[in-house]
């Protein structure tokens, strides 16, 4: 293997490697603050929360939270792609919950209503002997 101790040839790298942190850099200074990501992730977190999506679907309310705390710690460590990323996260997991919980709810509904309809149909038969 060859190796060379030309200055004029670590150069290119040296410049290479320094526009490819330069614009790595950038990329990340360019992010802003998602502070209104952020505001309808926690809106939604709450609605879950108000639709009884704590006791409903657990798991997912809890990995709603916890996103939504990395995405706070991110947000104030500077980090607002990840804040964005956590955020956009945590209000997707906020919404399925709140959609199980709803369909769990729709599900007893709809139980109660055969229920009530079968002990109906049994009245109607009983009084038709």
């Amino acid at each position: 293997m060859k190796t060379t101790n030309d200055p004029r040839a670590l150069r290119p790298r040296a410049l290479l490697s320094l526009a490819a942190l330069s614009l790595l850099a950038a990329a990340c200074a360019s992010v802003p603050a998602p502070t209104a990501e952020m505001a309808v992730s926690e809106a939604a977190l709450n609605h879950a929360l108000s639709a009884g999506a704590l006791a409903g679907a657990p798991a997912e309310m809890g990995l709603a939270r916890d996103k939504m705390a990395r995405a706070r710690t991110a947000l104030s460590a500077g980090d607002h792609a990840l804040a964005l990323t956590l955020a956009r996260q945590a209000q997707a997991d906020a919404r399925l919950a709140e959609a199980k919980t709803e369909a769990a709810k729709a599900d007893k509904a709809a139980a109660a209503l055969r229920e009530d309809s079968r002990a109906l149909r049994e009245e109607m038969d009983r009084k038709a002997k």
